[in-house]
């Protein structure tokens, strides 16, 4: 089925669909949705999927909401944990969502379906939600949600005012004393900034000091005796806030049930208001599902494609029609008609409108695909194994009750064989019973289609005129032979013509001739190559050296003897005294050619090798040694 979902773009579906859903279980439920078989289900979902629609379209977008984080919530009361004050109002603002819900449900009921009715699996309890929004907002536990917590802050704030006061009180009164005529915080403590030298005339400990330590952050010892009242009153407000907290979880703990219920309902309604948004999204329509074996589409579309630009498709398989053979030029359409078929059956299935003007369509147990080239590098198979691998594996599966879908035919291989493949599957798919639906370019394929029974040819429409696809799909008939006529549109000659035709069907078709392009081809003539001459070009302007010429090396006049003659560069090796050495032909002169100082076959070893270069060559001329190496210069 996963292979299914690839050839079909059933993935990309699927993720269009997530985009309309708000809670994580709506999405998970549509990454997993599969195709029921069950004509009950499949009815079911499709009438939810239908009053969603309506809802939509009739009464306005639902004010639904993501629920986040809310099992996690319900896990922690289940535990006998504490909720935050931020988890508090959270489930608040659910309950809000909630109420909201049911009145939009309630307005809903007035178009007498049953969807509206789910407004009675949701409880908004006012009461407890009313509570939580007394004593808890923007994340935080109210003053006044109990008496005992307001006074605790009331007192938190007088000893604060005190403490400062008093620490002002000190700096005034020893202003001399201090670095700075205002109150610091140090490491949470309310402090008075004293010169190091007058630290034993205040009455108190040091904090902290200053980066230079000419500055002590003194605690007065009148400071410190509040500061203690206020910590031991903030312990009592911490108190009050753990239990307010405690007792608002307690009060949602009890409606538990409550919220999974909520929960559960959203979801289920979200669900189904993302299957009726993406409908509206392609215009779709609620099919009929039927138990007589038949697939009828009126102006069915690909749901993924440009509604404006796609060309409805016109579909019918069933009563004695089993199979259906499209031919037709490449890039006609044929594919996305094959993928319309399918994914309108799989998605009706799923419980989704399809994207036709009107559709009857029967459950099928399968939908088998093979569609695109399945080459498999991983596994070493070239297009046509994948193709045929894939071939064999549908018809082990294929029954009765299946959808069999197979694009291009018995491709990839010898025409001759792979025609006689396309037939041989052919036959095997009617021997099983299924629907199916098949491509191919083979003329023998289309004759047997014509001739064989409960088969049916079809084509995709093409525009002799402006030799252009017109992505429109024909029953009834085969495709023509439109690569001979566009040939003969873009000007190819009649004899050109007349060959193809030979060569392919064994006669020449006369109307496929008439009004052909030129008699013959013009031919023209194109720039000629050059040919290079039998020396090297970037040679030509080298001066010419042979091995053993005497030369003269300048600007020194130095005499050597030449190793190496010129490359293609003009770099010629010579042997000076004591050292070989690589020089330009421009700064050598000719002195003695090797013609005059030397017999012919003369053996140069004698001059360039090394002694025991010499020796080693002597000795592999008598005997074969392998530790023996010649080691020659560059």
């Amino acid at each position: 089925m996963l292979e299914t979902e690839s050839a079909l773009e059933i993935n990309k579906l699927k993720e269009q669909l997530q985009e309309f859903a708000y809670t994580e279980q709506a999405k998970k439920r549509i990454r997993a949705l599969q195709p029921m078989l069950s004509v009950r289900e499949v009815k079911t979902a499709q009438r939810e999927t239908t009053e969603a629609k309506l809802i939509l379209e009739k009464v306005g977008n639902p004010p639904l909401t993501a629920l986040e984080d809310m099992e996690e919530m319900l896990q922690i009361m289940k535990a006998g944990g504490c909720l935050t004050a931020e988890q508090l109002e959270k489930m608040a603002i659910s309950l809000t969502a909630v109420s909201r819900l049911k009145v939009f449900l309630n307005q809903a009921k007035q178009l007498q379906i049953s969807m509206p009715y789910y407004e009675e699996n949701l409880e908004s309890l006012e009461e407890t939600r009313e509570e939580i929004r007394l004593k808890i907002r923007g994340g935080k536990i109210e003053d006044q949600a109990t008496r005992e917590l307001k006074n605790f802050r009331s007192q938190i704030a007088l000893l604060e005012t005190k403490i400062r006061e008093k620490a002002e009180s000190v700096i005034r009164s020893h202003a001399s004393w201090m670095a700075e005529n205002f109150p610091a915080v140090r490491n949470g403590h309310i402090c008075v900034p004293v010169r190091k030298e007058y630290k034993n005339k205040i009455a108190g400990r040091v904090i902290s000091r200053s980066a230079t330590g000419n500055t002590l952050f003194m605690e007065p010892a009148g400071v410190a005796a509040l500061t203690e009242e206020l910590e031991l009153k903030k312990i009592d407000e911490e108190n009050e806030v753990i239990n307010i907290l405690y007792t608002l979880t307690g009060i949602l703990s009890d409606s538990a049930d409550v919220f999974e219920q909520n929960k559960r309902t959203v979801e289920q309604l979200d669900y189904a208001f993302a299957k009726a948004k993406i409908s509206l999204e392609y215009e779709g329509s609620e099919p009929i599902i039927t138990e007589n074996r038949t697939i009828q589409i009126k102006k069915g579309r690909h749901p993924l494609l440009d509604k404006n630009l796609c060309v409805p498709l016109d579909f019918q398989i069933g009563e004695g029609i089993q199979g259906i053979v499209i031919t037709g030029p490449n890039t006609g359409g044929k594919t996305v008609a094959l993928k319309s078929v399918g994914l309108t059956c799989y998605m009706a299935q799923c419980g989704l409108h399809v994207a036709c003007e009107q559709a009857r369509l029967c459950l099928q147990n399968q939908i088998l695909c093979d569609i695109g080239d399945g080459q498999n590098l991983s596994e070493n198979l070239s297009t046509f194994s994948a193709h045929i691998t894939n071939v064999l594996d549908i018809l082990k599966w294929a029954d009765s009750q299946s959808l069999v879908i197979m694009d291009e035919l018995g491709s990839g291989t010898d025409p001759t064989e792979g025609m006689g493949i396309a037939i041989a599957i052919l036959e095997e798919l009617k021997k099983s019973g299924a629907f199916y639906l098949v491509t191919t370019h083979y003329p023998e394929v289309k004759q047997y289609a014509q001739q064989g029974e409960g088969l049916l040819n079809a084509r995709m429409a093409f525009d002799r005129e402006t030799l252009k696809p017109l992505y429109r799909l024909e029953i009834g008939a085969a495709g023509e032979s439109c690569a001979l006529y566009i040939a003969k549109r873009l000007g190819m000659p009649a004899d050109m013509l007349a060959c193809a035709s030979m060569a392919a069907y064994g006669e020449e078709s006369a109307g496929l001739l008439r009004d052909a392009g030129g008699e013959t081809l013009q031919h023209r003539k194109a720039a000629g190559l050059k040919k290079e001459s039998g020396k090297n070009p970037a040679r030509t302007n080298v001066r010419q050296f042979s091995r053993g010429d005497s030369v003269l090396v300048y600007p020194d006049k130095k005499i050597g003897i030449v190793c190496r003659p010129p490359d293609e560069k003009g770099m010629l090796q010579i042997q000076l005294p004591g050292i070989k050495k690589w020089v330009n032909h421009k700064r050598v002169k000719l002195h003695v050619p090797a013609s005059q100082l030397y017999p012919e076959d003369y053996d140069f070893s004698i001059v360039f090798d090394t002694v025991e270069n010499r020796k080693a060559r002597h000795t592999m001329e008598r005997k074969y040694d392998k530790e023996l190496r010649i080691i020659t210069e560059d």
